[in-house]
């Protein structure tokens, strides 16, 4: 069993930058994927990047490739959301989540989620 607890959301201007974290507890911490996904109001839950358990980053959407970037402290059984040049439309519910399995970042199965941070980016 892995509990998620993500951290570090808020309230940013257009253009500032945030850093999401979420630790976990339990075992094996290293042997997971780590993704961070999204979920904006009446929007479907985005997929915005995966970090694998070596903590070689497998996968960032492309509405987020050059200003997010995911990393991994597994000493600290911790993963890293660092979120900059933000725009309104980054403004969403984050989670993060647990998983292993697929070939590539799409097919990575998740088995624990966190409760979500909201960050909001205003214009």
């Amino acid at each position: 069993q892995v509990q998620l607890a993500e951290s570090g959301g808020g309230l940013v201007q257009t253009g500032g930058s945030l850093r999401l974290s979420c630790t976990a507890s339990g075992r094996a911490f290293s042997s997971y994927a780590m993704g961070w996904f999204r979920q904006a109001p009446g929007k479907d839950r985005e997929l915005v990047g995966v970090v694998r358990g070596t903590g070689r980053t497998t996968y960032s959407a492309d509405s987020v490739k050059g200003r997010f970037t995911i990393s991994r402290d597994n000493a600290k059984n911790t993963v890293y959301l660092q979120m900059t040049s933000l725009k309104p439309e980054d403004t969403a519910v984050y989670y993060c989540a647990a998983g292993n399995g697929g070939d590539s970042a799409a097919d990575v199965t998740y088995y624990y989620w966190g409760q979500g941070t909201q960050v909001t980016v205003s214009s």
